[in-house]
């Protein structure tokens, strides 16, 4: 049976600010790179402050029609209540280069990264911390003329790990970083089973955050509204059925829930973990395991794709779905699979609006530099873009809306 998709179906790749742009002086992770121990600089990253023309066209040129991006919040309010025109004129002229050329935007208002001064404050969970960051929404949203996707947060469920972390180091309860992605033979034990798990109260407050900026979004532009939630896709045993529902819950399903009343769902899988009596399985040692030491699981998309959908109901926007390798046709077979299970999904009946791949650059990984996920090599010296095979295979794949898959 042949499985249509959507005609305006979106295929394109995702990129963050902090991943790529470089000399994001006044942000929170540009703090936090200078004073851990072991962490690498993210330091003028791929450069794509001021290359992201190319970087679009690159995309454009491969036969994509979409580019998921995002504004940076320290660069464009600096200090608190001090605004920056002309950053906010940069990122404008970023949406208006990917209209130009045919690439529908995606933008993302915050990803993993906050200005220095609302972290020195507090962050998140301080008082006043809604009101900064309502501040913040309101002006951006005077940018997003033309854009009909905006993704409010990225990955709440991981940033609240993280939120709880940096609040543990503030404490002095935590004196070491981990890395979303691990880096290196002896920090793969610690990939996701071993990270700590979100705190629902930490989750209630990033649901209040997005509720927030669902409404200015809603007032002052005319685009769909979301957020994107990281989906481990999380499978148990019959008997481990409740054990499963409670895990997923906190890691999962709580933010879920909160995207009631949204416009959509951006859904992000990378690999699957089974659940036991103790909780998440670590990932076990195998040599297909990815360069962040995860499972090699493309069937993760589908399975992810099911869960949010039988949860929220919603249209689902895959904004992240990837793998980290210095094979490209290891990349190449990996995202197949995905997208295999993609069109069953939707087959079955999941309304899936788009497919946007993690990433299109080789980038800074939070904190080092060896994962590959990118569509596109970056020369770290030269800065010169060397597209993989991967980005004229996707391309073929957008052009023929699937249908080669």
């Amino acid at each position: 049976m042949t499985i249509q998709l959507i005609d305006n179906f979106l295929w394109g790749a995702a990129t963050a600010p902090h991943q790529i742009e470089g000399n994001n002086l006044n942000s929170d992770w540009w703090a936090r790179e200078t004073m851990m121990p072991g962490m690498e600089p993210s330091g003028d990253a791929c450069d794509s402050y001021h290359r992201y023309r190319e970087d679009m066209q690159l995309l454009a040129d491969a036969g994509c029609n979409a580019y998921r991006f995002g504004i940076e919040w320290a660069r464009i309010e600096p200090r608190p209540g001090q605004f920056s025109n002309a950053e906010l004129a940069h990122y404008r002229r970023m949406i208006e280069t990917a209209l130009e050329l045919g690439l529908t935007p995606v933008v993302t208002l915050q990803h993993f990264t906050v200005p220095a001064w609302f972290a020195q404050q507090g962050g998140w969970m301080a008082e006043g911390a809604i009101d900064a960051w309502c501040r913040f929404v309101t002006r951006a949203c005077d940018i997003l003329d033309g854009v009909e996707w905006v993704v409010t947060i990225n990955e709440p469920n991981m940033l609240a790990m993280m939120t709880m972390m940096a609040d543990a180091m503030r404490s002095g309860a935590v004196t070491e970083w981990a890395s979303p992605t691990v880096d290196g033979e002896a920090q793969r034990e610690r990939i996701a089973a071993n990270l700590p798990t979100p705190k629902p109260e930490y989750g209630h407050r990033f649901a209040e955050f997005h509720h927030a900026a669902r409404d200015i979004v809603r007032a002052r532009t005319l685009a769909k509204v979301g957020w994107s939630i990281a989906n481990p896709a999380l499978e148990a045993a019959p008997e481990h059925e409740a054990k499963l529902r409670e895990v997923r819950y906190d890691q999962e399903d709580l933010y879920l829930e909160a995207s009631a009343g949204d416009d959509f769902v951006g859904v992000q899988s990378y690999s699957a973990q089974r659940v036991d009596a103790g909780g998440i399985v670590p990932h076990p040692d195998h040599p297909d395991n990815t360069q962040t030491g995860a499972a090699y699981r493309p069937d993760s998309l589908g399975i992810a794709l099911r869960h949010v959908w039988e949860v929220t109901g919603l249209p689902c926007l895959v904004t992240e779905n990837g793998i980290p390798t210095l094979d490209d046709d290891r990349r190449i077979a990996y995202t197949t699979e995905a997208l295999r299970g993609l069109k069953a999904a939707a087959a079955e009946g999941v309304d899936v609006r788009g497919y946007l791949h993690w990433s299109l650059l080789d980038n800074f990984e939070w904190g080092h530099w060896e994962p590959k996920f990118g569509l596109i090599a970056v020369d770290r010296e030269t800065f010169a873009r060397t597209p993989k095979p991967s980005l004229a295979w996707l391309g073929t794949v957008a052009k023929t809306n699937g249908a080669t898959i």
